[in-house]
């Protein structure tokens, strides 16, 4: 007689056969053997790794030159000539490099030990001086310097605690403006400097709330302000310099409007984006009288990112279409035309070079990591700036998803409604199964959106595991309108963890996916989901990764930082109002964590502001109580995410080896 044991909770793809008699000896085993003990706790670096097995040699070995991509983005033009400014990394961490032509030699601006976050030339001829960013281990206290090029030398501008925001020189490059929350530690003032003398600093209006600046004004007289509330609303003021005098660009609207980029255009006319058109971000002007006018209504996307030219008279903007990005220019007719010549992917970071000849932007695709292109202003020739390097890979080799959309279990306009995934597949190869198991990779925010950009770790999983990647944009996510965007708001938090049960289900139907090996993997708001999914569906899935996940409601929204909370309580609830707080209490996952029964890695930044690692550390002990094996991995010197690149290779790695064990066959 045989017996099959499957050891389907500690290695869900292995069996042993044996006979009658082996089986009663492995019972004896089972019964009296003490269960194998938790990998000790070690520390490597600033990493501590708890329940974390020894990473093999092997394994780091394989992941090597998927570790080493590389990648670039645009940060300014150079006043001087034309040149520009990048962030790319050749260390531990993205630092300033400058680049004198298309296709020239990069040459490293800054080596700090921390990335630099941002960075913008003073804007004027002469001066080599650029106004960074960069905070100290991931928690987000930015702060501003002043970089000489002349000497490689940097002085740190603000008080080195506080947080500062959004700043921004004058036209004239004399003074910058920002926000800081100093004062209470919570609101974002407006503040004035000569970065020449750091003692003149000033307090110029005491606000409530998060507020950004978006632009001076030409004569520097004005800034252009946005209050933000939440992705659905946002506010945007004029605020007179001398006068310390606060002004409504529009009337107080009626309803919820959400505003994106201001930026000032001829003769006091503003550009603007705002989706107070419809449902979506379209591109708009204020005139000089307050009549508003259109440019991109035809257009049935959102419109993501604009920048007008130093002159004023040029004004460029891109459009999220179904996640891929398209270039607009507007010429004097006001009819917006399509540039055809830029690759086709993700597009960031629009600048006019300052004589308006060039458009600088960043594009990141799918199989090519982010780099450097220039357009020039009749949108006809494309330049390549940068040539980042991808671990001596192929191209060939990386994978680019397509793009589906599975049926939900709620319906629209009487049909089910479908939600939006790419769908990354793994090459057929002789050894492989013929159904891969897969990973649903769930994007944080909650209103952010998964697109096809280069992620060197989705092509390892994809090439080297086998394994296929479904990343979903489930309801609540930005790109496709107002009302998609509030799905899940307030109560209805729960639906979107729904979406993602009803993409196991449709993974079941295609020939292409093992749904018998499904995981989940998301950071931030998609480590929540990763939480909420292993509680809702434990027997379909057999393993999940929450990176810097919320795990449970109301101490979260109790314990990030203060400037946050009146942010995140619009989206999730007032966890302050009993009804809201027991509702949050109900769904969170802390609450459901005795229904988690698949293997569990969480990874955590001890200095994050946004999400504390206290939230990490009751999900560890509560669901290891269950007896599920659960790893965990805090890193010392970093945030809301890992920026350093050896704290991110031993992620990354860890991540991997997990799902060798758990997932792959």
């Amino acid at each position: 007689m045989l017996f099959v044991v499957s050891l389907a909770r500690r290695k869900p793809a292995r069996r042993i056969i044996l006979s009658a008699c082996g089986a009663l000896s492995l019972i004896a085993v089972f019964a009296f053997a003490a269960p194998p003990a938790p990998p000790p706790v070690r520390t490597v670096g600033n990493l501590v790794l708890d329940g974390v097995p020894d990473i093999p040699d092997a394994l780091a070995e394989r992941m090597q030159q998927y570790q080493n991509v590389r990648a670039a983005g645009l940060l300014d033009w150079d006043p001087n000539g034309q040149g520009v400014l990048i962030s790319t990394r050749f260390g531990e961490t993205n630092q300033l490099h400058f680049v004198q032509k298309p296709g020239g030699a990069r040459t490293q601006l800054t080596f700090f030990p921390e990335p630099v976050r941002s960075a913008q030339w003073r804007p004027r001829v002469g001066d080599r001086e650029a106004l960074l960013s960069m905070d100290q281990g991931g928690a987000e206290n930015d702060q501003l310097y002043l970089w000489r090029w002349r000497d490689g030398r940097s002085t740190l501008l603000t008080d080195g605690k506080s947080r500062h925001e959004s700043a921004v020189w004058s036209r004239q490059g004399d003074r910058i403006a920002y926000t800081s929350n100093t004062r209470n530690g919570k609101d974002f003032d407006v503040y004035v400097m000569n970065p020449d003398d750091p003692a003149t600093a000033r307090r110029v209006i005491d606000l409530e709330g998060s507020w950004r600046i978006t632009d001076w004004s030409p004569d520097g007289s004005k800034l252009l302000l946005l209050r933000y509330v939440s992705i659905e609303e946002s506010h945007p003021f004029v605020l007179d310099l001398a006068r310390r005098e606060l002004t409504r660009l529009f009337p107080q609207p009626k309803k919820l409007v959400s505003y994106g980029t201001l930026q000032w255009g001829e003769g006091g006319r503003v550009w603007f984006l705002s989706d107070d058109g419809g449902e979506l971000q379209q591109l708009g002007r204020r005139e000089p009288d307050g009549q508003v006018k259109w440019f991109s209504a035809e257009i049935p996307w959102n419109v993501e990112d604009l920048d007008v030219s130093r002159d004023l008279r040029q004004v460029a903007f891109a459009v999220n279409e179904d996640g891929i990005s398209r270039l607009y220019l507007l010429p004097p007719s006001g009819k917006p035309v399509r540039v055809g010549a830029v690759p086709e992917g993700l597009l960031t970071g629009l600048k006019w070079r300052p004589d308006g000849k060039e458009l600088g932007l960043s594009v990141s695709t799918a199989t090519t990591p982010g780099d450097v292109f220039s357009v020039d202003a009749l949108g006809r020739k494309v330049a390549r700036w940068t040539q980042s390097e991808v671990g001596g890979l192929p191209h060939e080799t990386f994978v680019a998803p397509k793009l589906v959309r599975y049926p939900t279990f709620d319906q629209t306009n009487g049909k089910s409604r479908e939600i939006p995934a790419f769908w990354y597949q793994p090459r057929a190869k002789q050894g492989r199964p013929a159904r891969s198991p897969f990973v649903v990779h769930i994007h944080g925010g909650p209103e952010g959106q998964a697109r096809p950009r280069f992620d060197p770790t989705i092509q390892f999983w994809v090439n080297e595991l086998g394994v296929a990647v479904l990343v979903p944009n489930v309801r609540g996510s930005d790109g496709y309108g107002r009302s998609y965007l509030a799905l899940d708001n307030g109560k209805l938090r729960e639906d979107s963890v729904r979406d993602i049960g009803a993409l196991l289900d449709w993974a079941a139907t295609q020939p292409q996916l093992d749904a018998t090996r499904a995981a989940v993997y998301g950071g931030s708001y998609g480590g929540y989901m990763v939480l909420a999914s292993l509680a809702k569906y434990p027997d379909k899935l057999r393993a999940g990764v929450d990176v810097v996940g919320i795990s449970h409601f109301v101490t979260f929204l109790e314990n990030t930082k203060g400037y946050r909370q009146d942010l995140r309580r619009v989206e999730y609830g007032d966890e302050r109002i009993p009804d809201m707080r027991a509702f949050l209490q109900a769904i969170s996952p802390l609450t459901l964590a005795d229904r988690i029964r698949a293997p569990l890695l969480v990874i955590q930044g001890a200095n994050d502001p946004r999400v504390p690692a206290s939230e990490a550390e009751q999900i560890v002990q509560a669901v290891r109580k269950n007896g599920v094996e659960v790893g965990y991995l805090l890193a010392k010197d970093e945030g809301h995410g890992f920026q350093k690149k050896g704290n991110r290779d031993v992620m990354g790695r860890a991540v991997v080896a997990f799902f060798e064990r758990f997932l792959v066959p």
